[in-house]
């Protein structure tokens, strides 16, 4: 059986673990390969990063050796920028592009001036918590937990800081196509999300969910529906490909 490998970039604040519910929801063809980023989870003893290409550069090292099979890249929130940059960091190793690229959750690398303005600084810890209640994905209870918001709140100022030194810069455009996922009432706005379309001449489409931020959440049967529909015509065009 011909297997395509979803390498899932976590969003602000999260570890790899965010994905792990996916792994029993998803088809045998699709082997799903969450990436940890340093400082958290399994790397906890890491230091947590700060310069976006620093870490790209990073990761693209880690993970080039086991690319050999057919991949695609989700990414939600700062994931989405990080898995872009993964796949111009893999190219430029010689690695074969993704099949498709899924960028979840927040607006085009070319339109974020409004974004990074606000994340380029530190935030202090009531700002970070602040925003945690603006986003909605955290409980009141997870909130008011001081030991859990002492692990957490270093991983949220370093992820945002991590946005907000993205730059984008002029290179070839992606070739595969690009799949972007946007909330209905999310900070992005369908303008921003539709500027995705700036970074590939491959095909691109815009799907919308209700809710907000965390709509990846909200609607996981529906987000992953998503995401195998795409990926099954890759998966049935390779399989045919290996029966030749």
């Amino acid at each position: 059986m011909t297997q395509l490998t979803l390498l899932c970039l976590p969003y602000s604040g999260a570890s790899a673990m965010v994905y792990s519910r996916w792994r029993r929801k998803l088809p045998e063809w699709l082997k799903l390969q969450p990436v940890e980023l340093p400082g958290r989870g399994m790397r906890f003893d890491e230091a947590l990063q700060t310069d976006m290409p620093a870490l790209v550069q990073q990761l693209a090292r880690e993970l080039r050796g086991s690319l050999q099979a057919p991949y695609a890249l989700f990414g939600h929130s700062l994931g989405a920028l990080l898995a872009i940059e993964l796949a111009h960091a893999l190219r430029a190793l010689g690695c074969p592009p993704p099949v498709a690229l899924f960028a979840s959750g927040t607006a085009a690398p070319s339109l974020r001036d409004e974004y990074d303005r606000d994340l380029a600084r530190p935030k202090t810890d009531a700002e970070l918590l602040e925003q945690l209640r603006s986003l909605q994905g955290t409980s009141a209870e997870a909130l008011e937990n001081q030991e859990l918001m002492s692990l957490t709140l270093p991983i949220l100022r370093a992820d945002f800081l991590l946005c907000g030194s993205h730059r984008p810069v002029e290179r070839p455009l992606l070739d595969c196509p690009v799949h972007v996922l946007g909330g209905s009432t999310d900070r992005a706005t369908t303008e921003q999300l539709i500027g995705w379309s700036r970074e590939t001449s491959g095909s691109f489409s815009v799907d919308m969910f209700a809710g907000g931020h965390f709509f990846i959440h909200e609607h996981e049967a529906k987000v992953l529906r998503l995401i195998k529909g795409h990926l099954d015509v890759h998966h049935r065009r390779l399989g045919a490909l290996a029966a030749v």
